[in-house]
């Protein structure tokens, strides 16, 4: 774990002060303007509390669902 603001090593975080892109998450793939329309500039300690690191991650288990009936299937145009 960093600290970003709080407690954080003033040298590591004016180094961290300098903008930097960040792709955002959740956007829809479109390679024409994947700079333009996918990342954003991003100060971490102005941002983030505390940059967080993991060397191993798995999947995750999806739940459980059931159809629900009498409501449209939206999923993903009429969200």
């Amino acid at each position: 774990m960093l600290p970003l603001r709080r407690g954080a090593r003033p040298a590591v975080r004016d180094e961290l002060m300098a903008p930097r892109l960040e792709r955002a998450i959740g956007v829809v793939y479109r390679p024409d303007t994947e700079l333009q329309s996918h990342y954003f500039q991003a100060v971490l300690p102005v941002q983030f509390d505390e940059y967080v690191w993991f060397d191993e991650t798995s999947a995750v288990t999806p739940l459980a669902t059931t159809e629900t009936h009498g409501v449209p299937e939206t999923y993903p145009f009429g969200v």
